[in-house]
């Protein structure tokens, strides 16, 4: 099941499986029509999340990925709204190099809902690969106010 959402971090094509949220990304999909109830909470979240009324997500996220990369999605949920933390700094919690964590923040497969965007290098922004990009990158850290060389 897929449901495209208008933001103005552009259009995003939401998908879920019966149970769990399982991608997302920018794109093109129908925006109206018939879908399941866990796909329109998910709409109305990163709605409440664009108006500046929602700051964590509360849904159920099924990404694909080895346990290493489940390891680095799960701290990356757990980084507050408006903070950011280093590639590093995952990696020392994680017990591993930074590099890997990078890897698996660029095969995170839901952005925004797994906030990679707030994951940085120690030098800057690190990259991003996902919805559009460093420009999305830097849009998602200014909503949040999370990046105050950005604002």
């Amino acid at each position: 099941m897929i449901i495209g959402v208008d933001t103005r971090f552009g259009q995003l094509v939401l998908e879920a499986d019966e149970t769990s949220i399982i991608a997302l990304r920018l794109g093109t999909a129908p925006l109206l029509g018939e879908t399941s109830l866990l796909l329109a909470e998910a709409a109305a979240q990163i709605k409440a999340y664009e108006d500046g009324t929602l700051q964590k997500f509360d849904l159920p996220l099924a990404p694909k990925g080895s346990a290493f990369q489940q390891g680095v999605f799960a701290a990356m949920r757990a980084i507050p709204y408006g903070e950011t933390m280093s590639y590093g700094q995952i990696a020392a919690a994680l017990g591993c190099p930074a590099q890997p964590v990078g890897q698996a923040c660029g095969a995170n497969p839901i952005p925004l809902l797994i906030p990679c965007h707030r994951v940085l290098s120690k030098t800057g922004l690190g990259g991003f690969s996902g919805l559009g990009g460093l420009e999305s990158k830097i849009a998602l850290l200014q909503h949040e106010g999370g990046f105050p060389f950005l604002l």
